[in-house]
């Protein structure tokens, strides 16, 4: 039995091209349901492999990147939680602006606004970025909408721009469990 569907929106930043193995294949067997909808970005990566497919085939809904025609149903069950991991600094100051540009961006958007079902953002981001003056109000401002943020050094450790990224493993372990807390009161 399922536990419900976890709105998983993944972006054009490193770690998309491991959600299948490092967090979907560890929901579903946790009992959850995955439906999975990508900004333009990782779309454009996914056309390269063969993950869509993939994630298609273990999750048995489709991957989204594009707007339904109006009156067409969602290819998407009710969500029980949103998850936006990996999230670029790009996707993290849409989403404190409101701005819904892309298919991925809207759901969230509505989800934040709606206030209905919890939302979840894990910013993969560098130093430099953090460094950026409207930074921080970003994260204030998801924060004060209720979003729930995974991040600061203990999850993630900053790097520069021009450095490899960390040599550890996102905290996808940890989202996931952070998903199964914040969906246990509704």
């Amino acid at each position: 039995m399922s536990r419900g569907t976890i709105g998983l929106v993944g972006t054009g930043a490193g770690g998309i091209e491991d959600i299948r193995t490092t967090f979907v294949e560890p929901a579903v067997d946790r009992g959850w349901q995955v439906a999975v909808t990508l900004t333009p970005c990782a779309a454009r990566w996914f056309r390269h492999t063969d993950e869509r497919a993939k994630l298609e085939q273990l999750t048995g809904l489709p991957v989204r990147d594009q707007p339904r025609m109006p009156g067409a149903t969602s290819p998407h069950p009710p969500i029980s939680c949103h998850v936006v991991a990996p999230a670029t600094a790009n996707t993290v100051a849409k989403l404190a602006l409101g701005i819904s540009d892309n298919q991925a961006l809207t759901t969230i958007n509505e989800a934040i606004g709606g206030q209905a079902v919890p939302v979840i953002v894990f910013p993969r981001v560098n130093a430099a970025h953090t460094r950026h003056p409207a930074w921080d109000g970003h994260l204030v401002t998801l924060r004060s909408a209720g979003v729930h943020l995974v991040y600061g050094e203990d999850v993630w450790p900053l790097y520069e721009p021009r450095e490899a990224p960390p040599e550890r493993p996102l905290p996808w372990l940890a989202i996931l469990d952070l998903v199964e807390q914040v969906t246990a009161d509704r």
